[in-house]
């Protein structure tokens, strides 16, 4: 159950490095991972389940990742994610980059709001601004992060960790102030 569904996975993500989100469907899906319609719709309703199966795989490594609590250490998940996009470039330039399809996009903005919020609530719980701070933060993140892969010349992982850190404290130090 679990090869299948790590060959479903793989399937989409190459398919997403050729063709790109949209143009794909779940038939290129079976046919790439070499399963049938009826064994592909035992594990997910559609490309879109599939795909978010996959984010959801990704936070949990992230979660995993997470050495020192959020109120300790805020936005640490940053650094895994910029290793992971490191590491994976021409998939992350596709799911992050000008090329991303909206629903690849959506879902991976949506984890890292979540990842922020998560932190953010930790650090200030109850804060009269959190979700402002929050959507703030996680724009600032993905935007940073789409500089950076489609950079010509990228910068080290640490460098990006860095950068992100140094440009949100001031909107961390904020909410810990209550504003």
């Amino acid at each position: 159950m679990q090869r299948t569904r790590r060959a479903l996975g793989d399937a989409l993500l190459e398919l997403i490095l050729e063709r790109g989100y949209e143009a794909i469907t779940v038939q290129h899906v079976i046919d790439r991972a070499d399963v049938g319609r009826s064994t592909f719709y035992t594990h997910f309703r559609d490309k879109d389940d599939l795909l978010a199966s996959g984010f959801q795989d990704l936070r949990q490594m992230l979660d995993g990742q997470r050495s020192a609590p959020a109120r300790v250490r805020p936005l640490a998940f940053a650094r895994g994610v910029i290793d992971h996009a490191y590491e994976e470039q021409r998939l992350f330039r596709a799911i992050v980059g000008r090329h991303s399809g909206r629903p690849v996009e959506k879902l991976f903005r949506g984890m890292v709001v979540d990842l922020v919020r998560a932190d953010l609530a930790a650090v200030a719980p109850g804060a009269p601004n959190l979700e402002a701070t929050v959507q703030f933060v996680a724009g600032g993140f993905m935007a940073l992060l789409v500089w950076w892969l489609e950079a010509p010349t990228p910068l080290e992982p640490a460098v990006v960790d860095a950068l992100f850190h140094r440009l949100a404290r001031p909107a961390v130090a904020a909410l810990r102030a209550g504003g």
